[in-house]
């Protein structure tokens, strides 16, 4: 184990703080998967599986994260607000059927509803040799974008591990990446999903599939006073199998280890 880590049990926490319960939260929700944590204030890693924690996948609509960013930096977009023109010739078919999201749209809205037509039409303005210079740079990713699609982080061989997602978001928050302070900030600002007197998160949620099995990501981070936690929970199931609380599970079970560590109440 290294000094700087702390792997903790579903059964017992090893920070000290009170007993956990005892049937774990991916086990309730009938999922595999693990949600990885880093305590910022006191430089410690966290983990429900540390190897899983190691492992990539493809990042799903998490992507959009950094996406983003490289949309503004290359110049292929002004701004958050500007919009994105809808057409008959997008394709929507490998992102199932959503009627409520094929209108024009602004960037801002497309991340927030996850409208993954905006961000293939922004990629392919980007271009493959942009991404793999900008992803190498600020260290994101397997930098495998052989996929022959534009949308190479929902379908194809590119990876991204949860420690990953987690190291990636806290040089945003320290401002440690390539992309200029303007665009990390609205980026910050695009990402906010809860706001309260106590704490904030900015997160980005994310859902694809591979090889038979349904990949689930919330990622993001909390920001409190007195410390800020990251966070990556990935979930996973056979496609086969029938699990309506899929989706939710993942911000079920990230929200429930959360408050086991008291990074929310």
């Amino acid at each position: 184990m290294r000094l700087n880590c702390i792997i903790f049990t579903l059964l017992y926490s090893v920070l000290a703080i009170a007993q956990v319960n005892q049937v774990s939260p991916f086990k309730k929700c009938r999922v595999q998967g693990s949600t990885t944590i880093y305590d910022y204030k006191n430089k410690k890693w966290i983990y429900s599986d540390e190897a899983d924690a190691n492992k990539a996948t493809l990042p799903a609509s998490t992507f959009k994260i950094v996406n983003l960013l490289i949309a503004l930096q290359s110049g292929v977009i002004t701004d958050e607000n500007e919009t994105v023109k809808f057409t008959e010739k997008q394709d929507t078919i490998l992102y199932g059927y959503r009627p409520e999201i094929y209108r024009d749209m602004t960037v801002k809205k497309a991340f927030e509803v996850s409208a993954g037509w905006v961000f293939v039409d922004l990629a392919k303005r980007i271009g493959k040799e942009r991404y793999s210079h900008d992803l190498k740079a600020c260290h994101y990713g397997n930098g495998n974008l052989s996929e022959k699609g534009t949308d190479f982080w929902n379908f194809g061989s590119f990876g991204v591990t949860p420690r990953n997602q987690i190291e990636f978001l806290v040089r945003v928050y320290e401002g440690k990446t390539p992309f200029s302070k303007r665009n990390t900030d609205i980026l910050k600002v695009v990402m906010i999903t809860e706001k309260t007197k106590r704490y904030c998160i900015r997160s980005k949620t994310g859902w694809t599939r591979a090889n038979g099995k349904d990949i689930g990501w919330w990622v993001g981070f909390v920001e409190r006073k007195d410390n800020v936690y990251f966070f990556a929970t990935r979930i996973t199931k056979k496609r086969s199998e029938v699990n309506p609380d899929f989706g939710s599970c993942r911000k079920e079970i990230t929200r429930e280890i959360l408050m086991q560590i008291h990074a929310l109440e």
